[in-house]
């Protein structure tokens, strides 16, 4: 249903803003400082605003659904009608597909295949995500920027919760190739395909600093909105900002003038969903694994080429808990193949220290390493389920459209609950 406006306006809530299309929305969360229970804070404010949000979107015909990818979506209701009307969005559609100068070409494997071309970027409006924003003192930005690109592989295939598209079982987390494709102003047989894509893992480990990608960015991809502000200040960098704003790498650089000017990493491959619980307890871990990594990522990534972590985060994306991944061994400096869910296991007890050392409560930690290692456990994250309830309802005689349909209540209801997803029952 197209009715992000009038639930915006319903809820007179300053923290919503309207998104590329018309039924979706983000919320945006003041931010925390890390000492304390910053991710039990998130989540009680991210669970109290989604009740809320579902209670307004109620008076407008509609429902709140926190999910990568809706199961339900059908290509009927995307397109030039689905756009929400505002300039941003009709600039950046229209600069994207002139420089393309072609249809956008979606080629997506997994158990089903689809392939699809697409007149506009509404396609890319049907992910919807969990970024987390962690702020970084610029002299340490190199090595955490580094860890972070070590450790996505592996919390995008723990995290994974998109697997369906227009009907199609596709990746585990199908977001990945979707966005990438969907926005892809290259050409083939041109110069411009061997370009690196606007949207991408990135072109190898960081040598300096955050400047470097700044510089890359400015060189690789050419404005889409040439606009400059009529006055800025000293220190806003208003031009640079509003480049990397269609740069959409999953690990994202941020500049932001506020608090005298400060740098974050925007870790943009966590999708939104199942629960508060996961998305806070995936951001947790996330958090915590880097910082309990990067004192070694000087040891870690001579061992591992840049191409193999890019490779890692493909494989996550298709293949979710069942990936296969190729990881440095320090001790017999060797690459080994091993499960991601290996890998995880191995990591997990560094989370607490990792964590400690940003004076984050025992409860936060505690919470954080349980729900994540129930989800090993069980090996059901929000993509094992979907799937999973999906095989189990059309295995009984269920139509696969009437099979969505009962999914996505079914999700919306145990997702609205903050039960852990590992914990949900198949269908």
């Amino acid at each position: 249903m197209h009715a992000n406006e009038a639930i915006r306006e319903a809820s007179g809530d300053p923290g919503l803003t309207l998104e590329l299309n018309r039924f979706n929305l983000e919320y945006n969360l003041e931010p925390v400082p890390a000492r304390g229970s910053p991710f039990a804070s998130i989540e009680k404010t991210l669970q109290q605003t989604l009740l809320r949000l579902d209670r307004n979107a109620a008076s407008c015909g509609a429902g709140i659904v926190p999910i990568g990818i809706l199961p339900t979506l059908t290509t009927s209701q995307l397109g030039p009608q689905a756009m929400t009307d505002l300039p941003r969005y009709h600039a950046l559609s229209d600069a994207l597909r002139q420089r393309r100068g072609e249809d956008f070409a979606i080629h997506i494997k997994g158990a089903e295949t689809l392939d699809l071309r697409w007149g506009d970027v509404t396609l890319e409006g049907a992910n919807t995500s969990f970024q987390f924003h962690y702020r970084v003192e610029p002299a340490d930005f190199r090595d955490v920027w580094n860890t972070a690109s070590l450790l996505t592989p592996l919390m995008t295939a723990l995290a994974a919760n998109s697997p369906l598209l227009f009907g199609k079982r596709l990746w585990q987390e199908t977001r990945i190739p979707l966005f990438e494709q969907s926005v892809d102003s290259r050409v083939a047989h041109t110069f411009r395909a061997r370009l690196p894509p606007r949207v991408g893992f990135g072109n190898g480990w960081l040598r300096e600093g955050i400047h470097e990608l700044f510089v890359e960015g400015a060189y690789l991809f050419p404005p889409l909105m040439p606009v400059m502000p009529e006055t800025t200040a000293p220190g806003e960098l208003s031009a640079m900002r509003l480049h990397q704003g269609s740069i959409w790498s999953w690990n994202r650089p941020i500049y932001d003038p506020a608090d005298g000017g400060h740098v974050r990493i925007e870790l943009r491959a966590l999708p939104a969903g199942p629960t508060c619980a996961d998305m806070c307890a995936n951001a947790a871990i996330f958090v915590g694994l880097i910082e309990a990594m990067k004192p070694y990522i000087n040891t870690i990534i001579p061992g591992l080429p840049f191409r193999y972590a890019a490779e890692n985060f493909y494989n996550a994306a298709h293949h979710g808990l069942d990936a296969i991944m190729l990881w440095p061994d320090i001790d017999s400096r060797t690459l080994r193949e091993r499960t991601v869910v290996d890998i995880l296991e191995e990591l997990l007890p560094m989370v607490s220290g990792g964590l400690a050392g940003l004076d984050v409560a025992t409860s936060d930690i505690s919470r954080a390493v349980s729900i994540a290692g129930d989800t090993l456990a069980s090996g059901q994250n929000g993509s094992r389920w979907l799937l999973g309830s999906l095989a189990k309802l059309t295995a009984a005689g269920t139509e696969r459209s009437e099979a969505l349909r009962v999914l996505v209540n079914e999700y919306r209801t145990r997702a609205l609950s903050n039960t852990p997803v590992a914990r949900w029952d198949i269908l």
